[in-house]
């Protein structure tokens, strides 16, 4: 069924291209296209968008030739949603899959003993067979496909080989860098070559050879790194130069607050995720090198983007989001805004900055349209093309609400919620209590001032649209747990505050300090060159 579903889509695909290139010269016909996605990359972890730690060259510059959109959003909080969002054009209540695949459900999730008031809902652990993935269209229009790194969307029968890529390198059902940073890591998709290699520059290596092998043929590259997920790894030579500008721009005694769950990452002053994040930059420069090389780079639209916010709490613990309040896993702006650049060669990167809000939904139509590829609204629903405000033939796009949909408790502190903005308005429901919070993100893009009491019209108006949008997508919800025991909540949270919280300033100063040492090898690093 999916094969005669491509075939048709194919013709139909083809037919229309042919027409197309008949009737339009603004642009190339079949650009190249290489989507860029970073994993838990916060929208602060680059130089380009304020860091003052950390350094950032290769995608400094291509951001700074690229489309900015400084309200982009990520479709979720964590991973696996946002990537499915990508490839569907969906929103995560729709798709289906609204948690990292392998979180726990329903009664399992007592077994992490958190003593939630709720039960987190099901969700699909696949990526649905049933939609046309973006690269199923990319590939049904003429264009070579190849996926390289994390792909965490289904098991087997459900790997980037079985949603369109005909290329897969390092893609498969976990979401983690197994066996870490540096090879021989443990992935049955990607060959260990090199003791020591390094995992980002590893799979842009891939990246690049794909593209100097194929350059005279349209094609759609998916760079997907590991970085920056935790664990977090680097080379003692990249630990020791950000040590050394830590201390240089004077390390603070307090690193780290309590959030309403967990405790939260108030400094970027960590010189291991520095490191690794520095790795990916240089990654980033390896596949722009050989656009370059290969002579189509003015033929390549590039995309560069995260799945989520950085891990400010939870996880690693690895850097800070602020202003923005929160982190992956957060329902506040930390966990979902994020860098969302477009670059398109064709178009002028003059006055390149967009403040019309977008998702990781919107990719899927605008990439077939600046493609010259027929838009399929009836996949990417939740998608609009940004190719009208890209090139600049519309000042602006028509207003619309955006949705996310979390029916679960993240690693890191999030708490089951809904939420929904339209124009400058956000409006967060939990699930735990039927609450809401409402923020105004022009006065208060932090998040610190809650006006839903003194705007109960708003809300009311808000809610509305929320629970209607979805009832219509059948979205799923968390049920009470009935063996909530609230004395056992109250004596974790007192231990988080009292053991967790300065546990964290400890291993914080031990990063930091000048004897740090993880193990003899560095991670595994110090088999060859960094």
């Amino acid at each position: 069924m999916k094969f005669i579903q491509l075939l048709a889509l194919s013709i139909l695909l083809y037919t229309c291209q042919e027409k197309k290139q008949s009737n339009s010269s603004s642009s190339p016909q079949k650009p190249n296209v290489v989507f860029i996605l970073v994993d838990d990359l916060g929208l602060h972890d680059l130089s380009y968008t304020g860091s003052n730690y950390y350094e950032t060259p290769n995608i400094d510059k291509l951001a700074s030739t690229s489309i900015e959109f400084t309200q982009g959003y990520a479709a979720s909080r964590v991973c696996s949603p946002s990537r499915a969002s990508i490839f569907t054009g969906q929103f995560t209540a729709r798709h289906g899959i609204t948690d990292w695949i392998g979180a726990k459900t329903g009664t399992n999730w007592r077994t992490h003993n958190r003593h939630d008031k709720l039960l987190p809902s099901e969700y699909i652990h696949n990526l649905p067979d049933k939609n046309i993935t973006l690269a199923e269209a990319m590939k049904s229009a003429g264009y070579k496909t190849f996926f390289a790194g994390k792909w965490h969307l289904g098991t087997t029968g459900s790997h980037p080989e079985d949603h369109g890529f005909d290329i897969n390198v390092g893609g498969w059902d976990k979401g983690g860098p197994m066996g870490g940073y540096f090879s021989p890591w443990k992935n049955p998709k990607l060959e260990n070559k090199q003791n020591g290699e390094n995992l980002s520059i590893r799979l842009a290596t891939e990246t690049a050879n794909f593209i100097t092998n194929h350059k005279d043929a349209p094609f759609f590259a998916f760079l997907s790194f590991y970085a920056v997920h935790g664990p977090i790894q680097t080379t003692q030579s990249k630990w020791k130069k950000y040590r050394q500008k830590a201390q240089d721009q004077g390390i603070k005694e307090i690193g780290y607050i309590m959030e309403r769950v967990l405790p939260i990452r108030q400094t970027q002053d960590n010189p291991v995720y520095a490191g690794l994040v520095e790795h990916m930059d240089d990654a980033v420069g390896i596949v722009t090198k050989a656009l370059q090389e290969a002579g189509v780079d003015k033929n390549t639209i590039i995309v560069f983007t995260s799945d989520n916010g950085g891990v400010a709490s939870g996880d690693s613990f690895s850097t800070s989001n602020l202003p923005l309040r929160g982190g992956k896993g957060y329902q506040w702006e930390g966990g979902i805004r994020e860098p969302y650049f477009i670059k398109v060669p064709w178009v002028a990167a003059k006055n390149k900055q967009r403040s019309y809000p977008v998702t990781g939904a919107d990719f899927y139509p605008t990439i077939l349209d600046l493609a010259n590829i027929d838009l399929l609204p009836e996949q990417h629903k939740d998608g609009i093309s940004l190719k009208p405000i890209i090139e600049n033939t519309q000042s602006t796009l028509p207003e619309r609400p955006l949705y996310w949909h979390y029916p679960h408790y993240g690693n890191q502190g999030g708490e089951p919620s809904s939420i929904i903005r339209e124009q400058n308005w956000k409006l967060i429901h939990y699930w735990e209590d039927g609450r809401n919070e409402l923020y105004d993100l022009n006065s208060d893009p932090s998040e610190q001032n809650n006006i839903s009491e003194k705007s109960p019209d708003k809300v009311k108006e808000m809610v509305s649209k929320l629970n209607q949008w979805l009832q219509e997508v059948n979205a799923k919800f968390p049920s009470k747990d009935p063996e909530y025991n609230e004395a056992k909540a109250k004596e974790r949270h007192h231990n988080l505050v009292n053991k967790r919280l300065p546990g964290l300033e400890k291993q914080r100063k031990a990063f930091l300090s000048e004897d740090f040492k993880p193990n003899a090898t560095w991670w595994g690093s110090m088999t060859t060159k960094d």
